[in-house]
């Protein structure tokens, strides 16, 4: 059977250590003890409970099995690389169904079409949605405690840290430090504002000594005011 394997990863994923090249891998050899082609491979790095439109790997998979289909069916490791919502998961199943197409997973086989003589065929795929919707929201509580932890204890609680900081240390000990470049850009945003310069006319400033913010090619007026209300003390 020709089928287009679909992969998944996002923060949850990849904290279970299911990323792409495991998950192409278990395909692989799924597909090819059971005598499977793979015809195409497409990934999403998306959360499990996105929709369909916010796929567009997925949607390009869904197009492989539309008429005249160049595919049999999807392909993935585990049902929850579809989606970790029970509804998601439900949607996406029907509309592969809807095309004519089957659904398999490396780790048990064909996803079989409800059958209204079998309801519990349906009702046991369900609950094991049910299970993966629950494993992901036990895992982004565990994740918004430890941030919580953290910050209670004054340290830096997120993953990404403003202009004119970066990660230092490794692990529990991770966290926030001057970063060196930045914080002549910081330094600078600081006396002017408090020189009483707009911050449009800091922007320029900036641009013209060759102070770069992190991402952008030129700074704008928005971008040196968060750094300005972060730094500054109120009023």
């Amino acid at each position: 059977m020709r089928l287009v394997s679909y992969l998944r990863v996002s923060t949850t994923g990849q904290l279970d250590g299911y990323g792409f090249d495991v998950q192409r891998e278990h395909i692989r050899k799924w597909a090819k003890a059971n005598g499977h082609k793979i015809v195409a491979e497409y990934t999403d790095a998306v959360t499990g409970k996105a929709d369909v439109g916010d796929r567009p790997g997925l949607l390009e998979a869904l197009q492989m099995i539309r008429k005249p289909p160049e595919a049999d069916g999807i392909v993935v490791g585990k049902l929850d690389r579809l989606a970790r919502q029970l509804t998601t998961q439900e949607a996406i199943l029907s509309l592969v169904w809807r095309e004519g197409g089957q659904v398999f997973t490396a780790e048990d086989g064909e996803v079989l079409r409800d059958d209204p003589d079998d309801p519990m065929r349906t009702a046991i795929r369900q609950v094991q949605g049910v299970f993966a919707e629950l494993d992901r929201k036990t895992v982004v509580k565990r994740l918004r405690d430890g941030r919580r932890a953290k910050a209670d204890a004054g340290r830096h609680a997120v993953g990404a840290y403003p202009f004119g900081y970066r990660g230092a240390g490794k692990g529990r000990d991770r966290d926030a430090a001057p970063h060196t470049d930045e914080q002549q850009a910081v330094a600078r945003i600081v006396e002017l504002r408090t020189a009483g310069e707009s911050y449009r006319a800091i922007a320029t400033t900036l641009d013209a000594e060759g102070l770069r913010p992190r991402k952008a090619a030129t700074w704008s007026a928005m971008t040196v005011r968060a750094v300005a209300l972060r730094e500054l003390p109120a009023g």
